[in-house]
């Protein structure tokens, strides 16, 4: 059954939470995804398997949680991802984000870092909004984003992107690879070859950038955005044991 939590901001987040012993895991959806994608329910059956506590939740303007996805932005989504930790969970926590969730799990390492044991990024996607959407649109987006506010981009996964002049400048003020980023804890961070939404190269940018002492990168040939076949379920599973205390 899905539960919702009232949120400090005033947003109603909706989620599921397993109960169970040991340190708990959270996984941090992506861009216009949902928490009833094939990563997090799969990671939620493990977890369960294990009996060790399992979060997952849709960010508002997303999946089931109230607002629209058009209205949001990375700093809200990262204040809804921090109240779900701060009142759903017990403890620190294996933060586990993917895409877009990577960037707010490591928004969530400095915010709250007693609250995080671990990370697992997968296709981590930090400052997309900036270095990617931005970075790409051509002098007629450019001019279309400044007189409309919003602008179109193609996804590759069904409906085009509405990308907001709101959510460009709040990514701004959210990025993570232009000033230091401590990660005092293990950190484990997975990458396809050929995903096509991520390019190595980000990977290998956060690498360099991250400064902890248990940090490593594992690059996976053939594996793309998704990562959700089964062999790449169980390197996410092997790599939320080891960063678990």
């Amino acid at each position: 059954m899905t539960d919702f939590l009232d949120t400090p901001s005033g947003r109603s987040i909706a989620y599921h939470r397993t109960q169970g012993q040991g340190t708990g895991i959270v996984f941090l959806g992506g861009f216009m995804s949902d928490m009833d994608g094939t990563k997090a329910t799969a990671l939620e059956a493990w977890a369960k398997s294990l009996g060790r506590p399992f979060l997952r939740f849709d960010y508002s303007g997303h999946g089931q949680s109230d607002g629209k996805f058009v209205d949001g932005c990375i700093g809200e989504w990262a204040q809804d991802a921090q109240a779900a930790i701060e009142a759903l969970t017990d403890g620190p926590q294996v933060i586990v984000g993917s895409s877009m969730g990577g960037w707010i799990a490591l928004l969530m390492s400095q915010r709250i870092s007693a609250k995080v044991a671990g990370l697992v990024g997968i296709a981590a996607a930090p400052d997309f909004t900036e270095d990617s959407f931005l970075a790409g649109f051509s002098p007629d987006q450019i001019i279309e984003l400044e007189e409309n506010g919003v602008v179109m981009v193609p996804s590759g996964y069904g409906d085009p992107y509405p990308i907001t002049s709101k959510l460009i400048e709040d990514g701004r003020q959210n990025l993570v690879l232009r000033t230091p980023l401590p990660l005092p804890f293990p950190v484990r961070f997975l990458q396809g070859t050929m995903d096509s939404s991520v390019d190595r190269s980000v990977a290998l940018r956060l690498l360099d950038h991250a400064d902890g002492d248990d940090v490593a990168l594992t690059f996976v040939k053939g594996a793309d955005h998704s990562f959700s076949t089964p062999e790449c379920l169980t390197l996410i599973e092997t790599a939320i044991l080891n960063v678990t205390p």
